[in-house]
């Protein structure tokens, strides 16, 4: 191994295509998954809004999609990613299977923070005559902040993971360099410099949730 051979020019550009991929997938992940579980909880048995065909068709649709390996989902949705982002390859074709595979996900996790949740909450905001809306929006989803910004870094950090799969399909940044170059060209100086980036940015994840969540329950 030679790390002084490695293109470090090559890695920072990866490195962004991996931030790039992860911060939109996230962004889109949490605009779709945060109502889909706001939904979910509510559709469910025993809430203000339950709904048994509702919430079985929603919850047979995130659990086909949680349940599909995301490396199928990658190939699987190529059709698709050129529709809605004109390529399949590069930053711009991971962001719709990376958000296929984590918004449902991530859906899970908000529906589950929101039944962790004092029902009494639920119950004053109905004696104060507030609606559905009304309760979401200024009890549940405040109540239930930190366990939902706990549920967005835990979701983060998968998609990096997912980040470094897309790249079985070209799908750019750190994995798309280490099959390229750390396993077809046998450089394991890439491989393993890219698999401590990978690491690296997952600790600084961690770190940064952690720190995150301390503060807002101390709040």
């Amino acid at each position: 191994m030679n790390f002084g051979n490695i293109d470090w020019l090559l890695i920072g550009e990866a490195t962004v295509d991996t931030f790039l991929m992860t911060g939109f997938s996230l962004l889109f992940t949490v605009i779709i998954g945060l109502p889909l579980g706001v939904v979910l909880f509510l559709a469910s048995a025993g809430q203000m809004l339950a709904n048994a065909p509702v919430y079985q068709t929603l919850s047979f649709i995130v659990n086909v999609l949680r349940s599909v390996p995301f490396l199928i989902l990658l190939i699987v949705m190529i059709p698709l990613t050129r529709v809605l982002a004109g390529t399949s390859l590069g930053v711009e074709g991971a962001i719709p299977p990376l958000v296929a595979s984590a918004a449902p996900f991530f859906a899970r996790l908000v529906e589950n923070v929101l039944r962790e949740l004092d029902p009494g909450v639920s119950e004053a905001c109905r004696a104060m005559g507030a609606n559905s809306r009304e309760t979401v929006l200024l009890a549940l989803l405040p109540e239930a902040m930190t366990g939902i910004v706990a549920a967005i870094i835990v979701t983060a950090i998968a998609l990096v993971g997912y980040s470094a799969m897309s790249g079985v399909i070209g799908g750019g940044g750190l994995g798309d360099l280490a099959l390229r170059f750390g396993y077809q060209r046998y450089q394991t100086d890439v491989m393993i410099v890219t698999v401590v980036i990978l690491v690296i940015m997952v600790q600084l994840l961690q770190v940064f949730g952690d720190r995150l969540v301390a503060r807002l329950n101390r709040k």
